[in-house]
């Protein structure tokens, strides 16, 4: 019997790849979109319509989703957005935004989703966080906070879900070449003459990281592939350096440290 994915997130960027990589394999795919009618001719797989910052959209959605299938043995976990700037200069109202969608939305269809699983006694749920979440760069403050937020939650999650046989998996990617930058928001709170200089060379890093990203082809393989494992990890860093990355921060805090620094003031 093929698997039922739900992907979030799923008419554009990473989601709209690993929906189409899925449905090529056999997959019965259903994703989510707050316009689906704008891109339902566009794409292969079922689109229904989901704002995960809007409750009542929630319950809708499962409403409307188990009238569609007897089981869901896959929650992809992918949309969210970005919000980038300095921390002390980011409006806190832009700040709870960030989290009413990246931290909330994708815990309260989570908990939506969550009386359907432990019915089934069988399940998956796969977050695509970040790996700002395991680490903390400048200019990204609520971003990496939501992200932080949303890896904690989970990791609790983890045990409580085990013995219903729901495995619980977070995939970390760094920068890749999707519509996850393009769309970001940049904070446009109040300038603070004392960041100048930073806020130009931070800007200029985190441009610099965007412009290097890698294809997003990585991500989508190790979503894939965590679908398909008897045992998937619960973390699982994706993208070059990220080995190291998570070393240095571990066992050489000073040199992680260091680099961060150095990648603003080169930029």
């Amino acid at each position: 019997m093929k698997k039922t994915v739900l992907v979030t997130g799923a008419s554009s960027g990473f989601g709209l790849m690993l929906a189409n990589r899925l449905h090529k394999e056999g997959f019965n795919v259903i994703g989510t979109s707050r316009d689906p009618e704008k891109h339902a001719q566009k794409v292969p797989f079922k689109l229904l319509r989901l704002d995960i910052e809007d409750v009542n959209s929630i319950q809708s959605f499962v409403s409307e989703l188990f009238q569609q299938i007897k089981r869901l043995d896959v929650l992809v976990n992918n949309a969210g957005y970005m919000v980038t700037g300095i921390a002390e200069e980011t409006p806190v109202e832009v700040g709870r935004q960030q989290f009413e969608t990246n931290f909330w939305g994708t815990v309260n269809l989570t908990n939506a989703l969550l009386p359907h699983l432990r019915a089934q006694k069988e399940g998956q749920i796969i977050t695509v966080s970040s790996i700002v979440g395991l680490i903390g760069p400048p200019n990204l403050s609520y971003y990496t906070a939501s992200k932080h937020a949303i890896q904690g939650y989970f990791k609790s999650l983890r045990f409580e879900l085990e013995q219903f046989n729901i495995k619980v998996s977070m995939v970390e990617p760094v920068w890749f070449k999707t519509n996850l930058a393009q769309h970001a928001i940049k904070a446009t709170g109040l300038a603070i003459k004392d960041y100048d200089s930073y806020r130009t060379k931070a800007n200029a890093a985190t441009q610099k990281g965007i412009d290097e990203a890698e294809a997003p082809d990585a991500v989508v393989t190790t979503i894939t592939s965590l679908i398909n494992a008897k045992a998937p990890k619960f973390s699982n860093p994706v993208g070059k350096m990220t080995g190291m990355i998570l070393f240095l921060q571990s066992y050489l805090p000073s040199m992680f440290e260091d680099s961060i620094l150095k990648s603003v003031k080169t930029a």
